[in-house]
């Protein structure tokens, strides 16, 4: 899947989040199941020589998540890696569509748990985090009371992991993809709430993209370059 591709999708999970509700898991199954299908494809082309693997999600395969042992607790991760039946490794996948900065703390401070706590039981773990660079900030009524931008102060954070050493650091994904994606047209206009901004998207034509914003990340995390992660994935998968 390149890059292109994963933009599509992208829009095509987005879309669907616009038809159903934050909650439904139909929005992942189509993220989560393409970018399992992508891994899934690449390791085939390595089996026979480094094992069998076999790779489980939401929308690929039987369309189930698996866990995986931790050292403190079993995680059921939203991409599993198995090889002859042993899991070798995890993908964690977080795409925000709205109300980001309210919950950034929150969403960082999980990602490390859970990494950790895989990461410790000498399972490799990735992290994938995608955020539109403009977004909807909905109070509890649906009203749109702002429109967030990211900036460095947001991604600051991501970007001191990005350079740690992720032998030492077992808090720290062995690899990070950061994919800041640009919504067209909407942020161009002007929304009362989440049922003027839904409308609005189902039945106008609109793109993702990359986003022009530029972030300088250390060798730990890819920025918007999907076929560069998933390559880095299966590399390491295969290394092990």
């Amino acid at each position: 899947m390149n890059n292109e591709e994963f933009f599509d999708i992208l829009k095509k999970s987005f879309s669907k989040y616009i038809e159903t509700n934050a909650r439904s898991n139909e929005k992942l199954k189509i993220l989560h199941g393409a970018i399992a299908e992508d891994l899934h494809k690449k390791l085939s082309n390595t089996s026979n020589v480094n094992g069998n693997y076999s790779v489980h999600s939401l929308g690929f395969g039987n369309g189930r998540e698996v866990g995986i042992a931790g050292r403190y607790a079993n995680k059921t991760v939203d991409i599993a890696v198995k090889k002859n039946g042993n899991p070798v490794a995890g993908i964690a996948i977080k795409y925000v569509m709205s109300n980001y900065k309210q919950n950034s703390n929150n969403y960082f401070e999980n990602m490390l748990g859970e990494t950790a706590n895989i990461r410790s039981s000498g399972i490799p773990y990735f992290q994938i985090l995608v955020i539109p660079d403009k977004m909807p900030y909905f109070d509890k009524d649906g009203i749109i009371k702002k429109w967030e931008v990211v900036n460095k102060r947001n991604i600051n954070k991501y970007i001191v992991m990005s350079n740690d050493n992720v032998d030492v650091y077992l808090h720290a994904p062995n690899k990070t993809l950061i994919s800041i994606v640009n919504i067209s047209e909407g942020e161009n206009l002007s929304f009362i709430d989440k049922s003027c901004y839904k409308k609005y998207y189902t039945t106008s034509p609109f793109s993702i993209t990359a986003s022009s914003k530029s972030f300088e990340f250390g060798n730990n995390t890819i920025y918007n370059n999907c076929e560069g992660f998933i390559k880095s994935v299966v590399s390491s998968i295969i290394s092990t």
